[in-house]
């Protein structure tokens, strides 16, 4: 509009000074270049998807790289499904409203779409962070069109992840995944998400690499992945020196080596639960309670759901009353079960994981007991929620169901062991993958209490 007044202006001055018909003679070529060149540049930006970038050639091995300006279903923040209703209609939503929305939609009630375009932010060359074990493609694997999936919200849109953004929220806090090595796997996703705007610092690591602390210098902001089994204390008996396979696990007591760091957290994402399948015996109090698959007299054999609600009652208690913790300071998130995908056997029966694309919601099976687990979880969440002593925020990132319909997003066979192979990876989850919609999730949540706390100012 600037260039066409200008124009407008040129052609009036100059006007005043020579007659019409002098003007359009002389005036014939400039505007004919000038309806040429305007013609060119409406056609380039009109049909260009991101034309004032240069996008350099990648290897076939790759995965294309995510344009965010393609992906026109998904805005950077909460914003109402317009599914159903005229731009005219949604132009008289009032802001109260919008912001009642935005807090009030179940991001995790909804369904599987295909994106515009591929829905990876990064490749596995894009990320040098990718654990060996979740690099599907180096490994082998072919199909990519479980790429092309976004999780689509009934009633509203689930925000891109923008590294910009959620770097600027968390600056100067510290972040902890704890649990397990699914809890590392969405560790590892966020890395990879986040160093497309800045390579993190490697500061700390374990000699069994369980333990890893990154840090970005920009930003003032560490993450880390605080592994434990069980979230309580678990220890495994060991038999002639060697493990036995079996654990004795204290029901009331938290695991110490995430215990401790809790009061420096602003932020710690819990999960759990692939661990409980396994021979267990559960102890409270110094008392045996029962155990888990023995077959014992005199010892109650119990389901997995109830060392599970255990585990987190005490481990939720714990952070409740946390006494070193500053109030109002720590965001505890929950992170429900995410379920493997075995076919035709678990992992040392030969079962694997073959699909490649989503199920729908009609295959969707509530019977089944991730969605039991799930239960218990929402349900621990709820009571401490409930008996909130104010010192934490609280909040469930429920991932059971979106995941449940996700059976093509695993290593399967492609995940690079050698001294393994013919054994199949159907619990944890490629990257790039499926899993990088946790961290989609993860920044909706950052958002909603980021604006809940400006308009408590």
């Amino acid at each position: 509009m600037k260039s066409s007044k200008s124009f407008h202006d040129r052609f009036h001055n100059y006007g005043q000074r020579e007659t019409y018909p002098n003007l359009l003679i002389k005036g014939l070529p400039f505007i004919f270049a000038s309806l040429l060149v305007i013609t060119i540049l409406s056609l380039f930006f009109l049909y260009s998807p991101n034309p004032l970038t240069l996008v350099p050639n990648q290897d076939l091995e790759t995965i294309q790289k995510h344009s965010q300006n393609d992906e026109s279903n998904h805005a950077k923040t909460f914003v109402p499904s317009q599914e159903h209703d005229t731009i005219e209609e949604h132009q008289h939503v009032t802001p109260s409203k919008l912001h009642k929305e935005k807090e009030t939609c179940d991001l995790f009630k909804g369904h599987w779409i295909r994106g515009l375009r591929g829905s990876s932010y990064y490749t596995n060359s894009s990320c040098p962070t990718i654990p060996d074990s979740k690099n599907c493609f180096k490994h082998g694997r072919m199909d990519s069109d479980f790429l092309n999936w976004k999780w689509k919200p009934e009633k509203c849109e689930l925000p891109m992840f923008d590294p910009k953004i959620f770097l600027n929220i968390v600056r100067g806090k510290k972040m902890a995944f704890i649990g397990d090595s699914v809890a590392r796997n969405q560790m590892d996703s966020l890395l990879c998400l986040l160093s497309q705007d800045e390579t993190p610092k490697d500061i700390y690591k374990d000699s069994e690499d369980k333990f890893r602390t990154y840090y970005f210098p920009r930003y003032d902001f560490t993450l880390m992945i605080l592994w434990s089994r069980f979230l309580i204390e678990g220890e495994e008996r060991i038999v002639n020196g060697t493990g036995s396979g079996v654990f004795d696990l204290q029901m009331d007591k938290v695991d110490e080596d995430w215990a401790k760091v809790i009061p420096e957290l602003d932020y710690a994402i819990i999960s759990g639960g692939h661990w409980f399948f396994r021979l267990m015996f559960l102890h409270e109090g110094g008392k045996l309670l029962g155990c888990i698959y023995c077959s014992e007299k005199n010892v109650k054999n119990y389901d997995i759901d109830f060392p599970l609600r255990l585990a987190f009652k005490t481990s939720l208690k714990y952070i409740n009353n946390c006494k070193d913790c500053k109030n109002g300071k720590l965001f505890a998130i929950i992170r429900t079960f995410a379920p493997s995908h075995f076919e035709n056997g678990i992992w040392n029966t030969g079962g694997s994981c073959n699909r490649t694309g989503p199920i729908n919601e009609e295959e969707f099976d509530s019977s089944k007991f991730e969605w039991n687990l799930r239960s218990v979880q929402m349900e621990e969440f709820k009571e401490v929620k409930n008996n909130n002593k104010g010192k934490t925020k609280f909040e469930i990132l429920d991932v059971t169901k979106v995941m449940m319909m996700r059976p093509d997003g695993h290593p399967g066979e492609h995940w690079g062991n050698k001294w393994m192979k013919g054994y199949n990876d159907c619990t944890h989850w490629c990257l790039p993958g499926v899993i990088d919609v946790w961290n989609e999730f993860l920044l909706a949540f950052l958002q909603r209490e980021g604006d809940k706390q400006r308009r408590k100012l």
